[in-house]
């Protein structure tokens, strides 16, 4: 008997903590839920199970999770972990947290329709067990598409007449998982051991799960992966090969419906020169680059098991602006690695003065379960770090506030959002929820979804203060 038999108006509420990948997880938990005969509820006290999809990428990440879940709890409903923190600690979650009826990790996914019911009968789940999902793969990334047919993937459910998601919002901005999993080593990160390594998702699934986003009223792709420049390496030369995110942009770009299309999680030292233009220079492509230098100080970066330096990291900088000047760039920083010094400081302080960043994320240094930094000599007190995390992020806001102040003036295409109580969305260089928002000062009727093209009039911090100058979707 299926589970759409068995478990007739059984309903299920989904929460979502951390990042855009996990979004897309959550919604194709929800497709395969609902092909399964369960009803999602946004009301997670009159649901028969909470299913909190969990972050376990930093230590707050984690305790928001612990926290969401024991609020899932006093709801009365079952509750069920899954996502990154269930699958990194699986087992010993489980016994650490009573009030979870079931942790669940990824290779449950296929069957969790099952699985509920059987929480919500009662019988008891075994929580999973973790494991190096880095070893379920082949070293030799060509050969990973078909040894990934016999592995859980999320966000990899599969493609064809249907596509195994369903929407958990109506924002007209939606995540496109592109990839999932990473190949590289940096020693501050554990994402690798439990995301498994890096596997690509085919084009053509892609641009089927993209046409069926717009037909749901998506107007901009938000491409997400642990590493959108390793996009392809695992697929043969017929579809790309490491070429495979150029070709696939402008096939995602002229979907009817589709206004704008966003890459992220790039890698500086992966960052091609024809992705660059590709990226800078492709109609519906935002000029939007989200790059993940960490730290500009070489030593920094070599301890960190990265590559790079100042230096390069402005050629970089300069090589996108010469295709676009009015690009939107942002990058995250770690500051207080162990061994950082004080002139390791004053590098990444001239790095960010002179590369006119539009947005930064700035985060101090804590260890992370098994990772390699956590064995470095070199720590810094907890003091000393969170007094460079305030300086770097001084710095940072007067930068940010500057880049935004320079582009008063300019022409920005602006994705409305909101038009509650004022009319809000956001402009090529602005993704979602990180890097700002564009007010616009109208007495017109704009609904969302709606592409306009404003002129910048006023910044406040990274926001900016917008004026519509041409018709709705007139920049399409």
């Amino acid at each position: 008997m299926s589970s759409a038999e068995s478990s007739p108006h059984r309903r299920v509420s989904l929460v979502t903590l951390g990042c855009a990948r996990n979004e897309v997880d959550s919604e194709e938990l929800a497709g395969r839920l609902v092909a399964d005969g369960w009803e999602l509820s946004d009301d997670p006290t009159a649901s028969d199970v909470v299913v909190v999809n969990t972050c376990g990428f930093v230590e707050q990440a984690k305790k928001d999770s612990v926290d969401t879940l024991l609020a899932a709890s006093d709801t009365g409903a079952k509750v069920v972990a899954v996502g990154c923190m269930a699958e990194r600690y699986g087992q010993e979650l489980a016994e650490n947290l009573p009030e979870a009826d079931a942790v669940l990790g990824f290779d449950h996914y296929p069957h969790l329709a099952e699985r509920l019911s059987d929480i919500v009968e009662g019988k008891r789940v075994e929580s999973h067990t973790p494991t190096d999902r880095r070893k379920l793969l082949p070293i030799t990334p060509v050969e990973r598409q078909a040894a990934a047919e016999e592995v859980t993937v999320p966000g990899h459910a599969g493609w064809g007449p249907r596509v195994l998601r369903s929407r958990l919002d109506d924002s007209p901005v939606a995540p496109l998982k592109i990839a999932s999993g990473c190949d590289r080593r940096c020693s501050f990160c554990a994402i690798p051991s439990f995301r498994g390594s890096f596997v690509s998702r085919h084009p053509d699934e892609l641009v089927a799960e993209a046409e069926w986003l717009a037909g749901q009223g998506v107007r901009e792709l938000f491409l997400v992966s642990e590493n959108s420049t390793s996009y392809g390496k695992d697929l043969g030369r017929d579809l790309g090969g490491t070429r495979a995110l150029e070709r696939l942009l402008p096939r995602l770009a002229a979907i009817d419906g589709i206004a704008r299309v966003r890459v992220s999680y790039l890698q500086p030292a992966e960052t091609r020169p024809d992705l660059v233009r590709v990226i800078a220079t492709t109609p519906g492509v935002a000029d939007y680059f989200d790059l993940s230098f960490q730290h500009s100080s070489e030593s920094v970066l070599r301890r960190m098991r990265r590559f790079g330096s100042t230096e390069s990291f402005l050629a970089l900088i300069e090589q996108i602006r010469s295709y676009a000047p009015e690009a939107g760039i942002r990058t995250n920083v770690i500051v207080g690695f162990p061994g950082e010094t004080e002139e390791d400081v004053a590098e990444l302080e001239r790095f960010l003065t002179e590369a006119r960043l539009d947005a930064v994320g700035v985060f101090g240094y804590s260890d992370e379960d098994g990772t390699e930094a956590e064995t470095f000599d070199g720590k810094l007190d907890d003091s000393e770090i969170a007094e460079r995390v305030g300086r770097i992020s001084a710095l940072v806001e007067e930068l940010t506030a500057q880049r935004a102040e320079d582009r008063i003036g300019s022409t920005v295409d602006v994705l409305v959002e909101s038009v509650e109580e004022e009319i809000v969305g956001r402009a090529a260089h602005q993704a979602p929820e990180v890097d700002g928002e564009c007010v616009v000062l109208t007495d017109g009727e704009y609904e969302v979804g709606e592409l306009i093209r404003c002129e910048v009039v006023d910044s406040a911090g990274v926001d900016l203060v917008v004026r519509p100058v041409g018709a709705a979707d007139s920049a399409t």
